[in-house]
């Protein structure tokens, strides 16, 4: 009897998965979203007037608030103030407020106000549509990112002690599941609509609007759960914890070596992923002369083998560890990638290679990521994690923001994608070298990065 009443929600393994799929459910319409403009790319220069430069602007601006207004970092103190359920639930309403912007702003009936054509003459050359589209981006991306460090501390804590890694692999995997879905369903939606740049956005944003009520019933849940860790006497012991963050407590994650070789490895790795995949599509339809359908599904491909291998390989981390050494290979595995896209697909155009390209790239976005986030609680006290989970995202927007800028620019310089490959591959060299360094000084140190999560 004593047993039943100390048995809490989440020792209920139907019950905890369930919340995984909640919080993921968010995640992959978020993913959606932030994709959904990617395959439109052809689209929107020639009916609203913008060039790689102007794309390159709005797919960086997701990322301005979040750097330059340090949104990040207030978020992480938010997280580990408020707990997860208010900063979910805020982080999915400031997804769905900027959704909303977004789609005011390439809509069709906004080109005719004289709010768009102030904005066509204000500040810089951008057009109107770019400046709107951008400023809501800016907002969904505040919500986003808010939402990725929330969802890594609501999984840490509703898996403490038992399958993180996989139960973050599967996260991870059915977010992933998003850049595939809107890959094929924005082309779809906009030739349901006669060509419709409108229609995307406005159909993912709904699908925003679910993940919000998927998040609140996740909350009621959370809630639910708190109450059994009150009666069983665990809760005070995080409350107090919670209590006692200070902004001083910052300083411990800033002074931490390893926490500078996770952010710089994350920042490295993910600036050859997130920007890639805006301009993936496109330079799939100019190198291999396709239309931009044909390419955006050969696209999707990407997350295919991702959404496969990430939870298979948090379960090895679970059971078998080798965090590091999954970290260093999948930096090889992305130069490799990276530089076929530069110099060999360009002399062999076939579907197939680009295709088989695409996958193996998936293959190192599952080894990174599976392997990255879990090692946080390992290097990071778990009274600051969603400060330093934040503080990390925030690093990494750093990178996020500057590199669709940078790619943009250098394609209006270039008029090819063969620098912005090097590019790419120049951040996986980066990231493999300091996914070397991590390995050294967990060996050091001993913080565990290659032992599994799972002590028998």
């Amino acid at each position: 009897m004593t047993q039943t009443l100390q048995r809490k929600l989440n020792d209920s393994a139907p019950v905890r998965w369930t919340a995984l799929v909640l919080v993921a459910l968010m995640m992959f319409f978020g993913y959606m979203f932030v994709d959904v403009m990617s395959p439109l790319k052809s689209l929107v220069e020639s009916a609203r007037g913008w060039d790689s430069g102007t794309f390159g602007t709005y797919a960086a601006s997701e990322y301005f608030l979040n750097v330059f207004c340090f949104f990040l970092i207030f978020a992480g103190i938010i997280l580990d103030k408020m707990g997860i359920r208010f900063t979910g639930l805020l982080s999915a309403s400031l997804m769905v407020a900027g959704a909303v912007i977004k789609y005011i702003g390439i809509s069709d009936f906004f080109q005719q106000t004289a709010l768009c054509e102030w904005l066509d003459s204000w500040w810089t050359v951008l057009p109107g549509s770019a400046k709107m589209a951008s400023l809501g981006f800016m907002i969904f991306g505040c919500g986003c990112e808010m939402a990725g460090t929330t969802v890594s501390k609501a999984i840490a804590k509703w898996f403490k002690g038992k399958e993180m890694a996989l139960a973050m692999g599967l996260e991870m995997a059915i977010a992933r599941l998003g850049v595939f879905a809107v890959m094929w369903t924005a082309p779809m939606v906009s030739d349901m609509f006669d060509k419709s740049i409108v229609a995307p956005v406005g159909f993912c944003t709904a699908l925003l609007i679910i993940g919000l009520l998927c998040y609140t019933v996740f909350s009621l849940m959370d809630h639910k759960l708190d109450s059994q860790l009150i009666a069983s006497g665990e809760m005070s012991a995080e409350k107090s914890s919670d209590e006692e963050f200070q902004i001083s407590d910052l300083g411990k994650i800033f002074s931490s070596k390893m926490f500078w070789l996770v952010a710089l490895l994350c920042v490295l790795y993910y600036s050859a992923i997130f920007p890639f995949q805006r301009y993936a599509p496109n330079f799939l339809e100019v190198t291999l002369g396709v239309d931009a359908g044909t390419a955006a599904r050969l696209f999707s491909c990407f997350p295919i083998l991702a959404m496969l291998l990430t939870p298979l390989l948090g379960g090895l981390l679970d059971y078998r560890g080798k965090g590091a050494t999954m970290l260093m290979v999948g930096s090889i595995i992305m130069i490799a990638c990276h530089l076929s896209f530069a110099f060999l697909l360009p002399l062999y155009p076939a579907k197939w290679f680009a295709v088989l390209i695409v996958v193996v790239l998936g293959v190192s976005f599952s080894l990174v990521p599976a392997a990255l986030w879990p090692s946080v609680p390992k290097i990071i006290d778990e009274k600051i994690l969603g400060s330093a989970y934040c503080l990390i995202f925030w690093i990494q927007n750093i990178g996020l923001c500057i590199v669709p800028l940078l790619i943009g620019n250098v394609l209006d310089a270039t008029g090819g994608y063969t620098v912005p490959m090097m590019i790419f591959a120049s951040f996986g060299v980066l990231a493999l070298v300091f996914s070397l360094y991590l390995k050294v000084e967990d060996k050091r140190k001993g913080y565990g990065l290659e032992e599994p999560n799972i002590k028998k």
